[in-house]
Order: C-alpha cells, then sequence, then structure tokens
C-alpha cells in the first residue's frame, strides 16, 4: 500500500562558523572546467574546505547540470540538482571556442593552484589548456582530469555515465533480488564516488606540494572508482575464484540481516556476531533457546539456517509496533534501524539532531536547501554556505580581482565576444 508523501521538513536557517577560525583551503585557488556531477562535486567540497572555486561555464546556458528536472525559481530555470552540487563557487562565462576566451582561461590556470577537468578525451589539448601546456606556464599546478574511463588504454575515447559503469564492473551484478536482475543503486554513487576520490586526490597532491614544491598530474575515473567501490566482494572472488551471488537485503556472511516485519512497519537488523545475537534472543526477543538451539547459535549455522531464523524472529516482530522493538534494540546494543522513505529520512529526528540540512539564500531564488559536507572540522571549519551561483555571476568580479583587467581590456574580452555574444 502506498501512502502520500510527508511534506519536506521545515528547513533552520544556517547556523555560521565562528567568524575569526581559519579554514583548511585558504588561499588556494580551484579553476574549475567541470561539469554535471562528478567533477562539480569534487570542486564544491574544496570550495567547503576554504578553497576559491571558479566554475568556468559556456555562455549558452552554462553547465548542462542546471537543465535537469526538477526546476526550481520563479522563473524554472535552475535544477535543484545543479543548486545542491555548486555550492561556495564563483562563475564566469567564456567561450572557449575563441581565442580571447581561451586566452582568458588561460590565464586564470596561470594564476591557479588547481585546474580540474572532466570533458572528453582530447577537448582540453585542442583548447590548448591541457597538462603540458598549462603545466609549463605553471609548474606548481595540480591538474586533474576526471573521466569516465581514464585518459589512457584502450577505452579512453569513450564516454560513459554512473550506471554504465555500475553494469561493466560487475557492482550490478551484487545488487538486487537473488532471483532478479542486476540492478544499478538509486542514487549516482559512482559519480559521487569518484567526486570524492577527486577531492581526496588533490588533497593529497597539495600536501605533496608542500613538501616537494611541484604539482602534478591527476586521474580519477568513474570505472576505477567502481572496480573500488566492488569492496571486499572483489578480493573475495580475486582470492578464491568464486564470484558473489545477490542475496538481495540478507547477507551470505551473517545472519539474521535484511528487512523484519514489525506490527506496524519494517526495520534492518545487522547482526555481525555470535555475541550481538545472544544478545538479541535473549535481552530484545526474550527468546534464549534461539541463543542454545546448535542450528542458530553460531555464524557458521545461523547463515545456512537465516531463512527459517527470520521467520522465527518476524513471529515475535509482529506483536508489538516498530518502535517498541527499535528501543528494545537499542538498549540491548544490535544494530537495527527503521527502514524509511527517503521523505520519512528527511524528516527524521537524527537528520534534525545532526544539523544537515539547513536553508540558505540565492541571489535570485530566494531560500534554497542546503546539505551540509559530511567531513567536521574543529580547527578549520567548513565555510559558510553560499548558494550556488547564477550563469556568469562573478565574471567582471573575476575579470578584475583575480586577473586585474581594467575597464577597457573587460569591454574589449566582451566586444570580441569572449564571454558570449556581445549584447
Amino acid at each position: 500500500m502506498t501512502t502520500d508523501p510527508l511534506p519536506p521538513p521545515p528547513l533552520p536557517a544556517h547556523s555560521p562558523r565562528p567568524p575569526d577560525a581559519p579554514t583548511a583551503l585558504d588561499g588556494i585557488r580551484v579553476v574549475d572546467f567541470s561539469h554535471f556531477l562528478a567533477g562539480p562535486l569534487a570542486t564544491m567540497l574544496l570550495a567547503d574546505l576554504g578553497a576559491d572555486v571558479i566554475k568556468i561555464e559556456k555562455p549558452d546556458g552554462g553547465d548542462d547540470f542546471r537543465t535537469f528536472r526538477p526546476r526550481i525559481g520563479p522563473d524554472d530555470d535552475v535544477s535543484a540538482a545543479f543548486v545542491w552540487a555548486n555550492r561556495n563557487k564563483r562563475s564566469i562565462t567564456l567561450d572557449l571556442k575563441r581565442p580571447e576566451g581561451r586566452q582568458v582561461a588561460l590565464d586564470l590556470a596561470v594564476t591557479a593552484d588547481v585546474v580540474v577537468e572532466n570533458f572528453s578525451a582530447g577537448v582540453m589539448t585542442s583548447l590548448g589548456l591541457d597538462h603540458a601546456t598549462l603545466s609549463a606556464l605553471n609548474p606548481r599546478l595540480i591538474y586533474c582530469a576526471v573521466s569516465a574511463y581514464g585518459r589512457s588504454g584502450p577505452d579512453a575515447d569513450r564516454l560513459g555515465f554512473d550506471p554504465i559503469v555500475q553494469a561493466e564492473t560487475g557492482f550490478m551484478s551484487l545488487t538486487g533480488p537473488p532471483d532478479g536482475e542486476p540492478t544499478r543503486s538509486g542514487p549516482a554513487i559512482m559519480d559521487m564516488s569518484t567526486g570524492m576520490m577527486a577531492c581526496n586526490a588533490v588533497l593529497g597532491a597539495l600536501v605533496a606540494r608542500h613538501r616537494h614544491g611541484l604539482g602534478q598530474y591527476l586521474e580519477v575515473s568513474l570505472f576505477d572508482t567502481a572496480t573500488l567501490m566492488l569492496g571486499f566482494h572483489a578480493a573475495n572472488y580475486l582470492v578464491t575464484g568464486v564470484p558473489h551471488r545477490r542475496t538481495g537485503n540478507t547477507s551470505s556472511d551473517a545472519a539474521p540481516v535484511g528487512v523484519f516485519h514489525t506490527a506496524d512497519g519494517p526495520l534492518y537488523l545487522a547482526v555481525a556476531s555470535d555475541r550481538i545475537f545472544r544478545r538479541l534472543a535473549t535481552e530484545v526477543l526474550g527468546r534464549p533457546d534461539l541463543a542454545a538451539d546448535p542450528d542458530f547459535a553460531e555464524a557458521t549455522s545461523r547463515v545456512p539456517n537465516r531463512f527459517r531464523l527470520a521467520a522465527e524472529l518476524e513471529a515475535v516482530l509482529a506483536t508489538a509496533p516498530r518502535q517498541h522493538w527499535l528501543d528494545r534494540l537499542r538498549a540491548a546494543g544490535v544494530p537495527a534501524g527503521a527502514v524509511r522513505t527517503l521523505d520519512e529520512g528527511m524528516g527524521s529526528a537524527e537528520m534534525a539532531g545532526r544539523g544537515t540540512l539547513s536553508r540558505i539564500d540565492h541571489p535570485t531564488l530566494g531560500p534554497v536547501p542546503n546539505m551540509a559536507p559530511p567531513f567536521r572540522l574543529a580547527g578549520t571549519p567548513v565555510v559558510d554556505p553560499v548558494a550556488a551561483p547564477t550563469v556568469g555571476q562573478h565574471t567582471d568580479e573575476i575579470l578584475a580581482d583575480v586577473l586585474g583587467y581594467g575597464p577597457q581590456e573587460i569591454a574589449a574580452l566582451t566586444e570580441a565576444g569572449a564571454f558570449g555574444p556581445a549584447d
């Protein structure tokens, strides 16, 4: 039975950081040629840590991620997805097809600590903005190329997206019911994981540059990240030669693990040791006989008998509401949680208690939702969030403050179409 979704929870105003606290990446400039998701997420995380991120966008509409649905604002002109992935950045529009636009991009890259790009193979070379060109002018530059299959190898020229690499690496084969089709994950976890890996690589390269004085070239690909995300299942296969088979919401390594139904809603149990199982049986369910049963006493016997054990558990769990069992499970130290819909998760007490959600002001959209980054630094707190920019919002500011261009130079570039068609 389906129910109407809950309305979004009220979003509190963002609580500002301590005014005098430093940031981790103060003074670091990132010139961001990336678009869509993996690259922009990486640069947003760097911006959260205090880097000055300059987002280069094409004049005719900017980053294509802006056109995703649903769109928000009075003119239905920008996607919620773009706003989510591009806070704390400044935007400049450049027509990279024109030599004047390319020269501005080159001037910006010379001032940068980091360049991030996720164009198709060969595009940055054709623009004269490749690593070899830029590093010759700026030896301290860290150049990060994000792509689907890497910049070398037989598939370097292929286009690829998150679900495709989920399919190709075998990730999908690990997800879904055992008697159903391989299933992609709901969220674009390979794009997001690749963005986080790119951020990690840049941070590592910044530390290396601090020690050795030179920048370097970095590659991060969705395919390589998806391979990592196979986790220990890949390691197990490489050791045993036996591929993991889908188990749905259960586990082939531990039991009881999965979704269990109470009198008024499902919960998820993850019992990973014999000790925790004894607590579940005796302190939560009042069934010490389950802990003593040789079919269930140890993990080696519980796993092959997990479906019979699940029936025993559900018979007990069905006698009381979910919250009753969650309270008992927490008191006994048994890992468990309510199985929620997205709207229930957003409105949960845990979400509110962590202060993850807030609202911030956008220059044209009014208040927009904001989700805090998942890391918290006590000594160098993340910056206060500034909403994603409008297309080219900071063009004049960047030209004047970063590059030192004067009014006449800016006017000449504008007339030449460096920032898009002149009005």
